[in-house]
């Protein structure tokens, strides 16, 4: 439950719909399941299985299995990044927060109410965009701190059924309208020539990333709690995929027959939830509940992913430093909001950090965890992939894991992510040359200076030692 409440958020509720609006439906639907099945499920299965092979974080999986020194800044790339993309990602539960709000005080029922104007007056109010996006970190912080059991999987347990009882309210009235089918249609009659498009292909993978967190040191982090014998082939690949693609699919159909059935454009983009969906919900019976039920279920998917998230940080924070975890969750919260203050104020730069890290970002941090278990995690790079398979993958598993996943995770996963960033700069360093070439050139930076920084560290840690010796 947790892992699907930490896999399952505004990538599924928000990001989902949209992009599939901008990309055609059905046929952009088709190739997104096929490649979270494909990558993203043999690439989970892998990166929970580094954590409770290690019982450790980003940081300290990386040292188990590539020693002290260097390169274990890989895992501190991971770190970096997963703080990174929580910075701009705390602003957008903020929204949330903001429109769970007024879904509560009715304002989509006044008289005279616009959409555009409410989104518009929000994103221009630092007052309101930097204190939703304070009280966002400040909630997560503060269920953090109550650990593990009592703050994590106390949370999820009740607010992830309370999400898919909302979105499932949602769905089935919007199924009901009238013109929903139109809708239906849309999700489910492929358009072959947007399948045969390369962005196509790129733009699913990467929502396949995002929706499921594969890279973020999610799945290591809460692997490092499982016990040896708890199964990850089922529990952190299979079971956490289905609850993402459920969720997924919920939101589509609470979306997109809505927003047929009231001759809305499909297309809208990221306002597609914030801006268009508004305007569904005061043309239905009982409109007030379902936007209630909508936002807040909108909410409680963000907001346990923004828990799984920062734990990241706080894991690894906790392991690394003297720091008890109060003082890390403290600590990793105020890097996050002093991180996330320039994307809460401006949605221009929350873009260009989407842009920078989703692009770059996100896939060299999963081609590290990846590498990691398929040619360095066990006895000899040869041997790797198999002994890593049938020693720890189908140890106590309710399903059978065939070499296919060793050949995924070896062969296919790091060239894709290669392929991804060659893709992302070519295509893009003609229309924005500034914003592409940053990009490559942060991520070379925070690579080359996290492997640095942990070879410096070692060396003068070994210093100390042989000199207090």
């Amino acid at each position: 439950m947790a892992m699907v409440g930490a896999m399952v958020g505004s990538g599924n509720i928000w990001r989902l719909p949209y992009i599939t609006g901008e990309n055609g439906g059905g046929g952009f639907l088709l190739v997104y399941l096929f490649l979270l099945y494909l990558i993203a499920v043999p690439g989970l299965m892998a990166e929970t299985m580094l954590g409770r092979y290690t019982g450790r974080g980003v940081i300290g999986s990386f040292r188990s299995i590539l020693g002290e020194g260097r390169w274990e800044g890989f895992g501190l790339v991971v770190l970096i990044v997963n703080i990174a993309l929580m910075s701009y990602y705390a602003p957008v539960v903020g929204w949330i927060l903001y429109y769970v709000g007024h879904s509560l005080l009715g304002t989509f029922f006044q008289p005279g109410f616009a959409a555009q104007q409410l989104w518009t007056a929000f994103a221009a109010s630092p007052v309101l965009t930097l204190g939703t996006h304070t009280l966002a970190v400040a909630l997560i912080g503060g269920v953090l701190l109550f650990g593990i059991r009592d703050g994590i999987e106390r949370t999820v347990k009740w607010m992830f059924p309370a999400l898919v009882i909302a979105l499932l309210a949602v769905a089935i009235r919007s199924l009901t309208l009238s013109g929903a089918t139109a809708g239906l249609a849309f999700l489910f009659t492929p358009d072959w020539n947007s399948v045969t498009r390369p962005s196509t292909w790129i733009t699913a993978l990467g929502q396949a990333l995002f929706s499921t967190g594969l890279g973020w040191g999610i799945a290591v982090t809460y692997g490092s709690y499982l016990r040896k014998h708890d199964d990850v082939a089922l529990g952190g690949g299979l079971f956490t995929a289905v609850g993402n693609t459920s969720i997924g699919l919920l939101a589509l159909f609470a979306v997109f027959p809505a927003v047929f059935a009231f001759g809305l454009e499909p297309a809208a983009g990221s306002n597609l939830t914030f801006i268009t969906l508004v305007q569904v919900f005061p043309k239905m019976a009982g409109g007030p509940i379902w936007a209630i039920l909508f936002f807040l279920g909108f909410f409680f998917a963000a907001f346990t992913s923004g828990l799984a998230i920062t734990e990241v940080g706080v894991t690894t924070v906790q392991e690394e430093t003297r720091l008890s975890r109060k003082q890390s969750v403290l600590g990793v919260s105020l890097a996050i909001w002093l991180l996330g203050l320039p994307s809460a104020y401006s949605a221009e730069f929350l873009g260009l950090m989407d842009f920078m890290f989703g692009n770059w970002g996100l896939p060299v941090a999963t081609l590290a965890i990846i590498v990691v278990v398929g040619w360095k995690m066990g006895p000899g790079w040869l041997l790797t992939p198999e002994w890593v398979r049938l020693t720890e993958l189908n140890r106590n598993s309710d399903i059978y894991v065939g070499r296919w996943w060793s050949l995924i995770v070896q062969y296919l996963i790091p060239p894709i992510m290669l392929a991804i960033m060659v893709y992302f700069v070519v295509s893009n360093i003609g229309q924005q040359p500034i914003e592409t070439a940053g990009g490559v050139v942060l991520v070379g930076i925070i690579l080359v200076a996290s492997l640095v920084i942990m070879s410096a560290t070692r060396q003068r840690g070994a210093s100390q030692t042989l000199g207090g010796d």
